[in-house]
């Protein structure tokens, strides 16, 4: 199950530095994750300062 990014964003892109396998890139409004991309190793979840990144 991959994770995904709640309209909480605040686009800090602490998550995108965080990512080894590069699946967060920008959307509109805030940073979105690619599912089939996410190995799902919770790097971008610990890494959120305000906890904007969920398991869907």
């Amino acid at each position: 199950m991959a994770y995904v990014i709640t309209d909480d964003c605040t686009m800090c892109g602490t998550c995108v530095d965080e990512c080894a396998v590069e699946a967060i890139s920008e959307g509109e409004d805030k940073y979105v994750i690619d599912a089939d991309a996410c190995v799902e190793c919770g790097a971008c979840v610990d890494a959120c300062p305000i906890e904007a990144i969920i398991e869907e």
